[in-house]
């Protein structure tokens, strides 16, 4: 608990000398942080759970020989500041092309881009390198600036109850967990490939509207009635909820992040070129949208990093969770006694003050 308050009261020290003593603008850009200092139980629970996590992970990584060395850790921790010994950083893949898929007729152009986007991917715990990241660049910094903004973090965690030991551990251990998320993914065979598919896509708020253009279909052909929703001028007046967009190969996982499972299974399930039916998928209580789609391409493609990513961490939580299924016990022993030290500077909680009318007044 030192640790997780620190490193957030570290976050909100740095953000506050960045933006010349704005609270207002802190409290803007990490209030979450903020919050979380201030719901000690809450955090003191989060932090039970990642404890009880890395446990799990420290022992399946030894029992299948992985191991992390001091060099390791410090190299680790050397390339959160962006320093490689003398080495150079990790080069990104290069991007290939997309090939697209040729419709059969042609959209009609329109002034109007409206496209899917996917919700966020969730992302695994990052790397625990210095609170105040350095900017990305392909130059490393160079052993005495390291050793400068390193011994800076440090003093900040050592003014706070955190030793560099301490620090240390909790590299080894971010470590420890990306080595077995490797092995496992490589014991469960995960494919970094997956189905992918092509498809245009008539979303309504109305299932009166969907039928009727599932009615349009049915006398004519998709691509057609996809082209004059997609031709039509938004306005005032304009009374469709009709929005006509084309995605290109999506992963069943990331359709049903973006439109649902229904859409999903329908995109991996229907022939290439035949019209689905209206599929209906409740949004919320009170929001159910209507969906209308045909199949332009599939194959099989590689996963982005992100979805594999994400693939990754579910492999790793099942896991966690099958070792702890019936070997866990909690006492609640924790509740009422979680550490709320070191202390947030109610500077952070003060309201800002109010920017004066221009003219006074």
């Amino acid at each position: 608990m030192r640790f997780e308050r620190a490193q957030r009261i570290i976050l909100l020290e740095n953000q506050l000398e960045a933006f010349q003593g704005n609270v207002g603008v802190v409290q803007q850009f990490a209030g979450q942080a903020i919050n979380d200092l201030l719901q000690a139980e809450l955090l003191g629970q989060n932090a039970l759970n990642q404890m009880i996590d890395e446990v799990i992970i420290r022992q399946a990584a030894e029992a299948r020989g992985i191991t992390v060395s001091e060099a390791e850790v410090d190299a680790e921790i050397g390339r959160t500041f962006n320093f490689y010994d003398g080495g150079l950083p990790t080069p990104v893949p290069t991007a290939t092309a997309t090939m697209q898929p040729t419709p059969s007729v042609t959209p009609i152009p329109t002034a109007v881009i409206t496209d899917v986007i996917p919700t966020n991917t969730p992302f695994p715990t990052p790397t625990l390198g210095p609170t105040s990241t350095p900017a990305p660049t392909a130059t490393p910094v160079s052993a005495d600036a390291f050793q400068q903004e390193f011994g800076d973090l440090m003093a900040q965690f050592e003014e706070l109850g955190v030793s560099e030991a301490q620090y240390r551990e909790i590299v080894r251990t971010q470590i420890y967990r990306e080595r077995l998320i490797e092995a496992l993914s490589i014991e469960n065979e995960l494919s970094d490939e997956a189905e992918h598919a092509s498809f245009y896509v008539l979303q309504f708020d109305s299932e009166e509207e969907a039928n009727e253009a599932a009615a349009l279909v049915q006398s004519g052909d998709f691509l057609s009635v996809w082209n004059e929703y997609r031709s039509l001028v938004p306005g005032p007046e304009s009374t469709s909820t009709a929005v006509a967009t084309e995605l290109l190969w999506r992963s069943q996982d990331a359709v049903t992040s973006s439109l649902g499972e229904e859409v999903a299974e329908a995109a991996c399930a229907l022939p290439i070129g035949q019209p689905s039916d209206v599929i209906s998928r409740t949004v919320d209580a009170e929001t159910t949208r209507y969906y209308l789609i045909e199949v332009s391409g599939r194959e099989v493609r590689p996963l982005s990093a992100s979805e594999l990513q994400t693939l990754e961490l579910e492999n790793l939580a099942a896991f966690i969770d099958s070792q702890l299924t019936g070997n866990l016990t909690l006492t609640e022993y924790d509740r009422g006694r979680t550490p709320t030290t070191p202390v947030l500077d109610p500077i952070f909680t003060t309201p800002p003050t109010a920017t004066p009318p221009v003219g006074g007044g």
